[in-house]
C-alpha cells in the first residue's frame, strides 16, 4: 500500500477513536505504533516503543510544564485569583456590564499565572458566578464572559500549549511568549467592548453592581502586588534573558509557593494537594506528548507532511487562502477536540506547509493557539462551556447563546492577526 494512504488511513483510526472517547496520548501511541509497524516492521515499532519515551521524558525541555503547572496551583491555593476579581470588581463593577468586565480582566491577569483555559475558566468562575447572580445579571451573558475570558489562559504567558509548540517546531519559547502577550491582551479588549455592546442594547442583562469608595479601591490592590511581582519576575526575567524558560518557571513555582506560606494558606494537605495536581496533570500531559511524538514518526514515514507541502506548492492559489484553510481545519476540530491534541495532531502535517509558505513559524503558532481557543467556545464540545455548566447549572444551549457573540469578537481579532502581523510579531523582533 502507497505510504500517503497509509498516512491518511492512520490519521482517519485516530480521529474515529478520540471521537469515542479513546485517552488521546493512548491513541496517538497506539496508530503511530501500528502505522510505523506496517510501513517499516514490527521489530523496529518496538525500538520505537522502547527509544521515545526515554528521549521523551528525559528532555530537560519539558520540565517547565510541571513547574508551571505548580506554579499557578500554588497561586490559586494563595487565593491570588479571588483578590484578583476582587480588586478589579471593586474599580468596575459599578458600571453597566461591570462585573463581567471585571471577569475578563481578572482571567486575563489569572491567565499570567496558570497557563491553562480550563484552570483559568473554572478558577473564576467559582469566584464572579455568585457575584454576578447576586446582582441579576443574565445567565448567558454571565456565563458567556466567564468561559470566553477563561480561554484566554492558553495564550497569555506562560502557556503550556505554547511551550508544546516551540518544543515540537524548536521555535524559541521566550519569543513565543512574548509573542501571546499583546495578542492575549487584544483578546479580552475585544471580550470587554463586547459586554459594553450587549449590555448598552439590554442594560438589564448586566445591572450596575455597588460602587466602592476610593479609599476602598486603593486599599483592594494592596492583595494583588504578588501577581505582578510574579509575572513580571517570570516573563521579564526571560525577556532580560536572566532565565531560560524553565529556570524562570522555577522560580515562579517558587515565588508562588513563598506568597501562599506567607498569607497563611500553605498547610501540609494544601503543599501535597499541590503536588498531587501537578502530578496528574503532567503525567497526562506527557503521556500525550510522547503519543504525539510517536505518531510524528509514523507520519514521517507515511512522507505525507513532505508531500503535503508538495501538493501545495503545486496550487496556485494565495498562500493566505491556504493558511485560511488551514486554520478553518483547526477551527473544525477545535469544536470535538481537547486543544491540546489539536495542537500535537495538526502541527506535524501543517507545519511543513506553513515554512514552505514562507510564513514566520512563531506568527503561525500564535494564530494556531488562537483558534484553538475558539474551539474551547465553540459548540458541541467546547471544554470551557461544559465546565462553567459544571459549575452553574445553567443550561447548556444558554451558556453557548451566551458565548456567541464573544466569537464573533474572535473572528474579528484573528481577521486583524493576519492582515497585521506585526501585532503579534512587535515584542519578539525585540529579542532579536
Amino acid at each position: 500500500m502507497d505510504p500517503l494512504l497509509v498516512g491518511f488511513f492512520g490519521i482517519g483510526i485516530l480521529i474515529v477513536l478520540l471521537f469515542s472517547g479513546f485517552p488521546i496520548g493512548a491513541g496517538m501511541a497506539l496508530v503511530g505504533f501500528g502505522g510505523f509497524a506496517f510501513l517499516i516492521g514490527l521489530n523496529p515499532a518496538f525500538g520505537l516503543l522502547k527509544s521515545v519515551p526515554y528521549s521523551t521524558f528525559a528532555n530537560y525541555d519539558l520540565s517547565v510544564i510541571p513547574l508551571f503547572i505548580l506554579m499557578g496551583s500554588f497561586a490559586f491555593k494563595a487565593g491570588l485569583s479571588r483578590d484578583i476579581f476582587d480588586a478589579i470588581y471593586k474599580w468596575i463593577g459599578h458600571f453597566r456590564g461591570g462585573i463581567a468586565q471585571a471577569t475578563i480582566i481578572a482571567c486575563a491577569c489569572f491567565a499570567a499565572i496558570s497557563g491553562s483555559s480550563l484552570a483559568t475558566a473554572a478558577t473564576l468562575g467559582a469566584v464572579a458566578l455568585p457575584e454576578m447572580r447576586k446582582y441579576k445579571y443574565d445567565d448567558g451573558l454571565a456565563t458567556g464572559a466567564i468561559a470566553a475570558g477563561g480561554s484566554i489562559g492558553i495564550l497569555i504567558p506562560p502557556s503550556v500549549i505554547l511551550i508544546i509548540y516551540g518544543i515540537i517546531t524548536e521555535q524559541s519559547i521566550g519569543k513565543l511568549f512574548l509573542a501571546g502577550f499583546i495578542p492575549g491582551i487584544m483578546e479580552a479588549v475585544f471580550y470587554l467592548i463586547t459586554i459594553w455592546y450587549l449590555t448598552f442594547f439590554k442594560p438589564h442583562h448586566g445591572p450596575r453592581g455597588p460602587k466602592f469608595s476610593m479609599r476602598e479601591r486603593f486599599s483592594s490592590l494592596k492583595k494583588t502586588w504578588e501577581v505582578l511581582v510574579l509575572f513580571v519576575v517570570v516573563i521579564g526575567g526571560i525577556y532580560a534573558g536572566i532565565f531560560t524558560p524553565t529556570e524562570a518557571a522555577g522560580v515562579g513555582a517558587f515565588g508562588a509557593f513563598f506568597f501562599a506560606l506567607a498569607r497563611g494558606k500553605m498547610s501540609y494537605s494544601v503543599f501535597m494537594d499541590s503536588l498531587k495536581h501537578t502530578c496528574s496533570t503532567t503525567g497526562m500531559l506527557f503521556l500525550i506528548i510522547m503519543g504525539a511524538m510517536i505518531f510524528g514518526y509514523f507520519l514521517s514515514v507515511s512522507q505525507l507532511p513532505s508531500n503535503m507541502a508538495t501538493i501545495v506548492s503545486d496550487l496556485s492559489i494565495n498562500r493566505y487562502a491556504i493558511l485560511i484553510i488551514i486554520l478553518l481545519i483547526t477551527l473544525v476540530l477545535g469544536c470535538v477536540m481537547d486543544s491540546m491534541a489539536i495542537v500535537l495532531l495538526t502541527i506535524p502535517v501543517f507545519y511543513p506547509v506553513i515554512i514552505h509558505l514562507n510564513f514566520d513559524p512563531i506568527w503561525f503558532g500564535i494564530l494556531v493557539v488562537r483558534v484553538t481557543e475558539m474551539g474551547l467556545i465553540t459548540p458541541p464540545v467546547g471544554m470551557n462551556v461544559f465546565i462553567i455548566k459544571g459549575i452553574s447549572g445553567v443550561p447548556i444551549k444558554k451558556i453557548f447563546r451566551g458565548v456567541y457573540p464573544h466569537l464573533i469578537a474572535d473572528a474579528i481579532q484573528v481577521a486583524f492577526l493576519i492582515a497585521f502581523p506585526q501585532i503579534i510579531m512587535f515584542l519578539p523582533n525585540m529579542m532579536d
